[in-house]
């Protein structure tokens, strides 16, 4: 990789509960497609659900930031690694959020939507019994109600997670469906000075689309929307920098001249 989209913002290791790949091995990778940088955002998730199927979301921040300072040093002349963070946002979880990103020397903070009023859409009870359009719904309201009590983030994760997860996927889903709601989001982060990022985990869920999907994309940049980050959502290392050339046409074609890398929380923005 050449020219393009040289820096993959949302990467998860074996210090994310969902991945088993250490990061060395991620780094590897990104190397060998020669990526200038990448940002490592590993999950945090706490008052995650606990049923006999989920995960520990819990994060050991410490060895995390140790191997991470470990290999910036050994990789310093050959490729940039970013500390960032993916929170689990919950209302509920505000003044610990708030704390922890006050305490820690973060380079990027993804704050996400993964668990809505006790369930994670990952798990088909979120949808058991109910209209997809209904859960759909349920899930846009709860990124309004994050919004309305936490700021300490610098983008909002896959905008459309609830969709890679559906009875029908994206296959009834639209910009257009739910374009009020969608509205109501887009303008609320742009006037909170927020970022969305253009998450290339959609294409390799099979979506067709990368979360979230290019109309919404194509909004948030006819809003006045600025700040895109681009993150395949790789927890492995075959999936870093995943159809990162269309991601730039998407970018392109949705008006946007450049993407976003974030250092010590400070935007940068970089031409296509």
């Amino acid at each position: 990789m050449k020219k393009g989209i040289l820096w993959d913002c949302h990467m998860h290791s074996s210090f994310s509960a969902d991945s088993d790949t250490p990061m060395e091995n991620m780094v590897l990778k990104a190397l060998s497609l020669g990526l200038k940088g990448v940002t490592f955002t590993e999950h945090l998730d706490p008052d995650y659900p606990s049923t006999p199927e989920s995960l520990d979301f819990s994060l050991d921040l410490f060895s995390y930031r140790k191997e991470l300072l470990r290999l910036q040093e050994i990789y310093k002349d050959k490729i940039q690694l970013r500390f960032g963070i993916e929170l689990g946002l919950q209302p509920q979880l505000e003044k610990y959020f708030r704390k922890l990103t006050k305490d820690m020397p973060f380079d990027f903070v993804i704050g996400s939507s993964h668990v809505v009023h006790g369930y994670d859409p990952y798990y088909p009870d979120f949808f058991e019994g109910r209209k997809e359009f209904r859960c759909y719904m349920e899930y846009f309201e709860s990124i309004l109600e994050n919004l309305s009590v936490y700021d300490d983030f610098d983008v909002y994760g896959h905008l459309d997670y609830v969709v890679r997860y559906g009875p029908n996927k994206n296959h009834e889903y639209s910009y257009g469906r739910y374009k009020d709601i969608l509205d109501e989001i887009l303008k609320k982060l742009i006037s909170m000075n927020k970022g969305i990022e253009l998450n290339a985990g959609g294409y390799h869920y099979g979506l067709g689309e990368p979360n979230p999907c290019i109309d919404v994309i194509r909004r948030y940049r006819e809003l006045g929307g600025e700040i895109i980050t681009v993150g395949a959502d790789a927890h492995t290392p075959d999936k870093i920098a995943w159809e990162f050339v269309k991601a730039a046409n998407v970018l392109n074609d949705c008006g946007f001249r450049y993407y976003t890398i974030f250092k010590n929380r400070s935007p940068e923005f970089l031409p296509l």
